[in-house]
């Protein structure tokens, strides 16, 4: 009777094993499978920033579909113009205009569940210009945190420590 008593208890605490051993599997492939959360651009390198702009203070704010006191304009796009104008002015390397005849430079953004995008162009012949350096990104240009700025500032910083 010891010996049976002794073969069930080993039995449990092989299936017990068993059991936590395929737990633990699955909740290791899931951890591998799911998406990885992080900052928007963590894997890409942020491009130099254009030498021609170093020198620029005045930046003007707007997005591709018009500008923040568009009525048409989505709301998406309208709160990403509000966060970078909002961490420009923390930054405090340029000084905010709201004409773009006053701009030296023109950030340019867009705001999309896909993908976030901020642009720099140089204001003389902005809106014909190309645009002279560009970040893209999941929840680039969120209120708060704008991933996509702190890649222009890093650009930014290494150009003029550069110069």
């Amino acid at each position: 009777m010891e010996k049976q008593a002794e073969k069930k208890t080993e039995k449990k605490t092989s299936s017990v094993s068993f059991a936590m051993l395929a737990a633990l599997l699955l909740a290791t492939t899931l951890a591998l499978a799911a998406p990885k959360a992080g900052k928007s651009t963590a894997a890409q390198d942020v491009p130099a920033f254009p030498g021609t702009l170093v020198n620029a203070r005045y930046v003007y704010v707007t997005s591709y579909d018009g500008d923040q006191f568009d009525p048409n304009l989505l709301p998406e796009d309208r709160a990403a113009i509000g966060a970078v104008q909002d961490a420009l002015q923390k930054w405090g390397k340029f000084i905010l205009v709201y004409e773009p005849r006053q701009a030296e430079i023109v950030l340019m953004v867009m705001s999309r569940p896909s993908e976030d995008v901020l642009a720099v162009y140089d204001a003389r012949g902005w809106p014909n210009n190309e645009y002279l350096w560009r970040m893209m990104g999941r929840n680039g240009l969120q209120t708060g945190e704008v991933p996509l700025l702190a890649d222009l500032e890093k650009a930014f910083d290494q150009a003029t420590a550069a110069k």
